[in-house]
């Protein structure tokens, strides 16, 4: 694994030496970031099931002001703690040490709103995000006009909605997908 663009670009990650953990592939991350394109500079990015920490570090080496990265796999936690600190990357990226739900369930952790969501899940567990994600208070997560991107296995089917989010379109590449929400800029009465 290595950072594609930006101030780390090039600086190889370590990686995990198991199947246990899945890392978004290279060319994933590529698309990824390309399809974020502008939106990037100077935006506030959460990184829900960080793994390795290779998004939200691909996020600040091409100009996000802020991560929030949330993670609960104990080798997946060391694995983003040696790779930012091979990266020289301190207040940049937040690391919370727990599980999405644990997460979403304290809005007092949240450093939001944020501009773009990115949630990699376990394939496994792709279907109980939309649960997770429709509760009322998750609303506060995204700025007006944040964009959620769900990596998921292409043979998962994700609803129209999201909470606040609505879908906009899906990437397929290969049996992976990365699917495109959108909170939009008015909210309904």
């Amino acid at each position: 694994m290595r950072v594609i663009a930006g101030t780390h670009r090039g600086r190889r990650l370590y990686g995990p030496r198991t199947l246990a953990l899945r890392p978004t592939s290279d060319r994933v991350r590529e698309a990824l970031f390309s399809i974020l394109g502008h939106r990037l500079r100077n935006s506030r990015f959460l990184d829900l099931y960080a793994g390795t920490g290779a998004v939200g570090i691909e996020a600040v080496s091409r100009g996000v002001e802020h991560v929030t990265s949330v993670e609960s796999h104990r080798d997946a936690l060391k694995l983003l703690r040696q790779n930012l600190e091979l990266c020289h990357i301190g207040d940049e990226i937040a690391v919370l040490s727990q599980t999405v739900q644990q997460f979403l369930n304290h809005p007092d952790q949240w450093h939001g709103p944020y501009d773009i969501v990115f949630a990699d899940p376990p394939y496994a567990e792709a279907s109980e995000l939309p649960s997770l994600l429709a509760e009322p208070r998750t609303d506060d997560l995204f700025a007006l006009g944040a964009w959620l991107i769900i990596e998921h296995a292409a043979k998962t089917a994700l609803p129209v909605s999201l909470g606040c989010t609505q879908f906009l379109r899906r990437y397929c590449y290969g049996d992976t997908v990365l699917s495109l929400y959108f909170r939009p800029h008015i909210v309904p009465a």
